[in-house]
């Protein structure tokens, strides 16, 4: 099985754009990872070990720890592969969080971080700096493996700054360090620094960028990244295919939340109502001013989306796993204790067990859709991802090169050619070889061209002239060419 070894070829070539979004969430990020992970290895077995996430999604965004996720996942490495596979995300969390967010535990602790958090971030920020540094290294936004989407928000211009591969390439400034771009995105309020640096562009004039968490502006990122692919398509990137509002059965996505504390109740009026800074800062471990700010982006965001492809009939490409029965420490976004992380696991080996829910769209609440659990839907999902890459790469030019380099193969060692989709018989003509060298007789040399589970070996010739080798490369590259019909069936995906 080498499909994993088959670049991602373009949507233009395919039936499908394919979305993953991460959310936010500090700790929290452990349970998107432990469901890639399972994603993961389901595209394994259908495309062998070397599989990885990044293989198969044009497009995936991650805010704040997302960001992260997103990072790891498609940073590459001195191979040019991810650096990180989605069974590794687990370890870098339970190994790295607790000194990420270090816990106090001796007598009044609680009271040490209510002061701290009156003259400064909760955490300095100083060991997650240094991490990033040195695993991402120099690596640069336009090196990720696929596209992504990262969303900031910047505090000296009060807007967002979203780090796009898309843009990239129009605003070279934004060519950032992925290291900075993590940072950035992970600077919650209250808990970490915000986060300054420079780029410059082709010219030498550099840009400013003084940030904080994207989860402020967009927890939830997959909006984000649909509105980079429309932009992309309404400015007539030939790697998309023409595609109406209305067509969102063309987008396949892929949403993970980090958990929420929705049916914990957690605050009511009566005592906010008494609230004043500190109370908004600080109540009982959390911050009730970021929860909010955090919570309601990204709910707006899943209300949206699920109320725009439920209208257009796509509601089964659009599917979301997230846990709003949190409670206790398991809702926290800095409580990385031993216990608390693995607790944090098995809640992400617990959703994929659970019912596939969609919003509802009176009461906001997840609830089960009837349509198998979480677990049986990214089998599906798998599947889909799998058949779109392979249907991507026998489309694509290198796919049609490879498969006429084959057929060429075969009429020169005089083997009979299968038949065609069509149901005729591509026709050849056995040859005669024998021991005189001439300028049409093949040599020991070969060539040799991947494609899905085979490998083809082409004979090279050896024309006595660049005008004879030409007119044999057109005739017998036009003859295979028209010989071949490949049809494809078209997809439908219900991943539900």
């Amino acid at each position: 099985m080498e499909g994993a070894k088959l670049p991602l070829q373009p949507p233009t070539y395919g039936d499908l754009i394919t979305i993953l979004s991460i959310d936010g969430g500090g700790i929290r990020g452990i349970i998107p990872g432990t469901i890639l992970n399972f994603l993961e290895s389901e595209l394994q077995k259908l495309d062998g070990e070397d599989a990885r996430i990044a293989d198969y999604f044009d497009v995936i965004a991650g805010t704040s720890t997302g960001g992260l996720v997103t990072a790891m996942l498609t940073a590459p490495n001195e191979k040019n592969r991810p650096m990180y596979a989605a069974k590794d995300i687990k370890a870098f969390y339970l190994d790295q969080c607790p000194k990420i967010f270090p816990q106090e535990s001796y007598p009044f602790a609680n009271a040490t971080k209510v002061i701290r958090a009156i003259s400064g971030p909760k955490y300095d920020g100083q060991y997650l700096h240094h991490l990033l540094k040195e695993k991402l290294g120099n690596r640069r936004l336009h090196q990720t493996l696929t596209n992504i989407v990262v969303p900031t928000f910047d505090i000296k211009r009060l807007q967002p700054t979203i780090f796009s591969t898309y843009e990239v390439k129009k605003n070279p400034s934004l060519d950032a360090l992925l290291s900075d771009i993590c940072i950035a995105t992970s600077a919650a309020p209250t808990y970490l620094p915000a986060h300054y640096f420079e780029t410059k562009d082709f010219l030498g004039k550099a840009r400013q960028f003084n940030l904080i968490d994207g989860g402020v502006a967009a927890n939830n990122p997959t909006l984000v990244a649909i509105a980079e692919v429309t932009k992309e398509i309404n400015r007539g990137n030939c790697d998309f295919f023409p595609i109406k509002p209305t067509e969102y059965g063309r987008f396949l996505v892929l949403s993970l939340g980090t958990g929420t504390s929705k049916a914990d109740d957690k605050y009511e009026a009566d005592e906010a109502a008494k609230w004043g800074v500190l109370g908004w800062l600080s109540n009982d471990g959390s911050t009730p001013l970021v929860d909010v700010f955090t919570q309601a982006s990204g709910d707006m965001v899943d209300f949206h989306i699920s109320t725009v492809f439920q209208a257009l009939h796509s509601e089964n490409n659009y599917l979301r796993i997230q846990d709003d029965t949190l409670s206790g420490q398991l809702s926290s976004v800095d409580v990385a204790t031993k216990e608390n992380l693995e607790n944090l696991v098995k809640v992400g080996d617990g959703m994929l067990k659970k019912p596939v829910s969609r919003v509802n769209l009176q009461t906001g609440l997840n609830e089960p859709s009837n349509q198998g659990t979480n677990e049986e839907a990214l089998i599906r999902l798998a599947k889909i991802l799998s058949k779109e890459k392979r249907l991507r790469h026998a489309k694509s030019p290198r796919g049609c090169i490879a498969k006429s380099n084959g057929l060429i193969k075969e009429r020169q060692l005089g083997k009979s050619t299968p038949y065609s989709r069509t149901g005729s018989r591509i026709n050849s003509k056995t040859s005669r070889t024998d021991s005189r060298t001439d300028r049409n007789t093949p040599d020991s040399r070969t060539e040799s061209r991947t494609t899905g589970s085979h490998t083809f070996s082409r004979p090279q010739r050896q024309p006595a002239s660049r005008p004879e080798a030409a007119a044999y490369s057109k005739q017998h590259t036009t003859n295979s060419i028209q010989q071949t019909t490949i049809h494809t069936v078209p997809l439908q995906p219900k991943i539900h």
